[in-house]
Formats: structure tokens, sequence, C-alpha cells
């Protein structure tokens, strides 16, 4: 074997009359495309996993997938916040590879093309982002989910220059977790389902491979970061692993609360709309003023700083304040809509995506970058607007005398 091979984290393991290389990689690194081409090409393998799923892998094999995406489906099925999220973790790695020459994942691609290339069977054994991120959602409380969002737009804002050492660090940890960990002091709420399910749902997937098959050679790429989880699992056994992919693949429910949350602020709203124009139609008019000025405003100031048309910014100071009156239809899936059909994405917008959102400017630049800032940002405004509309009729109701 050459030198590259012998830098990286290497374990073996037999199972099931296979014999498993678990090779751990940096997602950036020169080195681990290096080893990985070289241990491929080697020959000795009957099958090679790697750290994908099938997302994921379909963005690197078609660079142009997303020229196939319906933008209207993606808004109605709340699938928005997913793909701009899968965006701005694309953009900080693709940051970090174009200050050292090399493509995101380098090691990844390489694999994909030697497999294809000598007909080796390939095996993703990553969990789905969405739903790993889908976890992390539910993981944490509001206020972190807050640090979540931090964390994204600053992989996009910061311009800040990262060292080679540091780049070659990323072999003692995952790209995934070096994304939210540059935003928090602590990410232990984050390492459950951002790193821990990922060991367990690999290592159930590659015992799932092993029983599959046997008298095999396995070579499996994975993350450093999760070499020695994934190795713990194994060594330790994977009784049933169709349950425990079940198990790990289960978005959990939002509590009830959190569902009757925004019903309760509605029907206090319409109790304060009610309550002053009992007093007089006076009071009862400027409330609604109240709410209309705050919530519609702030929308449509969200609308603007995400480089919305201008019939969009209208669309959302009149749509939010009726929108947050009905928590089933969000101010976002208006103003998108409306964005989507004054500005319509071009083919080049669709093939450029990628690559525009690795910069701040590209965002706004990049209409199908941009439809999904309008719908975030334009969201965020509404919310933001109904619950400090709401303090000012309560305000205004209790400085009654």
């Amino acid at each position: 074997m050459q030198d590259s091979t012998q830098t990286q984290p290497l374990a073996e393991l037999d199972i099931n009359a296979n014999h498993l290389t678990l090779l751990g990689t940096a997602h950036v690194s020169k080195a681990s495309a290096e080893a990985v081409a070289t241990l491929i090409n080697s020959g000795e393998y009957d099958i090679v996993a790697i750290e994908l799923c099938p997302a994921r892998h379909q963005s690197i094999v078609n660079p142009n997938h997303m020229a196939e995406m319906d933008l209207f489906a993606v808004i109605k099925n709340k699938k928005a916040s997913m793909v701009a999220a899968s965006l701005a973790l694309g953009a900080y790695q693709q940051r970090l590879s174009e200050q050292f020459g090399i493509r995101p994942g380098e090691e990844m691609m390489t694999a994909i093309e030697l497999t294809q290339a000598q007909a080796v069977p390939l095996k993703l054994i990553d969990r789905d982002i969405g739903v790993t991120l889908k976890r992390i959602y539910s993981n944490i409380p509001w206020w972190r989910k807050l640090y979540v969002v931090s964390g994204l737009a600053a992989s996009v804002i910061s311009n800040e220059k990262v060292s080679e050492q540091q780049i070659e660090n990323l072999k003692s940890g995952d790209m995934l977790e070096s994304t939210f960990a540059q935003f928090s002091d602590s990410a232990d709420d984050l390492f459950r389902p951002l790193i821990s399910e990922r060991d367990e749902f690999m290592a159930a997937k590659l015992t799932q491979l092993c029983h599959e098959h046997r008298h095999k050679k396995i070579l499996a790429i994975i993350g450093a970061g999760h070499l020695a989880g994934v190795q713990q699992q194994l060594a330790s056994g994977v009784n049933d692993p169709a349950a425990q992919l079940q198990q790990l693949n289960f978005i959990p429910k939002g509590r009830q609360l959190g569902k009757l949350i925004p019903w309760l602020i509605v029907a206090l709203v319409l109790a304060g709309f009610a309550l002053g124009f009992s007093q007089s139609q006076s009071l009862g008019w400027n409330l609604v003023l109240d709410w209309v000025v705050i919530n519609g405003g702030l929308s449509a100031l969200g609308a603007a700083l995400a480089g919305a048309h201008i019939g969009t910014v209208l669309t959302a100071f009149v749509a939010a304040p009726l929108t947050s009156l009905n928590p089933t239809i969000g101010a976002g899936m208006v103003t998108a809509g409306a964005e989507l059909y004054l500005r319509k994405p071009t083919i080049k917008d669709f093939e450029n995506v990628r690559k525009d959102t690795a910069r701040l400017a590209g965002w706004r630049h990049n209409r199908v970058a941009r439809l999904l800032l309008v719908f975030l940002f334009s969201t965020v405004g509404s919310v933001a607007g109904t619950y400090i509309a709401g303090f000012q009729i309560f305000e205004a109701l209790t400085s009654i005398e």
C-alpha cells in the first residue's frame, strides 16, 4: 500500500464470514481521496460502502438534479427549510474546498467513479440527511433551534480562512458536526442525532450487508469522526439491524402543546379585537391597524431583505396579517408562491444553485436560492410580528382605564 493509506485511520473486522475494512476519511482532504483510490485500485474488495445517503449521492452523480425539482411542491410540502439547510451545509463545505483546490466530498466522488469504472458494487450506508436534520430539530429546545439556524447562516456569511491543518483535523470530527460546532460552545444536545445515531445507523447497514453476503471483502469509507463509534457498534454486534434502522429513521411527532400554541395565540388576538371593539369602535380599529402594520410590515421587511420582487413584498404585507390568523397557512407559502410567479427560475439558476449558494451574494442573485430565502425570511418576519403585535394589543387593552 502507498503512504496515503498509512496516514488514514483504518480498522479491520470479521463479520459473518466477511472481512470488513473501515477507512476513516476527511471530507475535504486530498490525502483521504488518494487513500480511497489506492484501496479500491488494489482490487482486493468485492463491495464498497460509503457514508452517503441516496439524496447526497444523487447530488454528486447528477449535479443538475435540482433542475427537476418542483419548487412549488417543495414549498407546499414544507420542505423549503430542509432544502435551504442542505444548500447552506453544502456552501460551508464548498467554501472549505475552494481554499485547497479539492472538490467537496472528493473521497466519496473518487469511490463512486472508481467503483463504476471497475464494476464493483457500491452501497450507500448513511441515514438520509433530511431525517437527521428533523431528528436534530425534535431533540433540542426551541431556543437551541435558533442556534441551528444561526450556524447555517454563519456557514454562508463567514469568509474566515481555514488552515490546512484545521482541515486535516476534521479527520477526528465530522463535517456536519464541524458546521454546527462553529457557532456553539456546546453541541452536546446535537451530538446524539448528528453523530451517535448515524454511527448506529451505519453499523446496522453494514451488519445487514454482511448478512446478505458471505465470504466477501468489504471496504467501508466513512468520516473519521464516525470510525470509533461504528467500530464499537460492530464489535458489540447488532442483533436486529432492520429494527434498528426503522427506529433510527423514525421522526418523532411534535409535542401537542407546540401545536396548540399557534391556535391559542389566534384565539387571544381575536378575543383582543372583540374586547377592543366592545370598548369603542376607535380602539377596535386601532388594534386591527397595529396588527396589520406590525405583522405585515415585519413579514414584508423579511421578504425585502431576501431580495424579493416588489410585488412579493407587497404580497407579504397583505398576506401575513391574514395567514397569522390561520396556522394551517404560513405567510412564507404565499410569498414564495408570489415570488415564483413573478420571477420564475431559469434552467441556469437551477444549474448554478450549488455554486451560487457558496457565497452570500449568490443567495440573493440566484432565483432558486432567493425563493427559499423569501420563504424563510417572510415567515420569520410574520412570526415575530405575531408576537410583537400580540403584546402591543395586550398592552393597549390593559392600559384602558
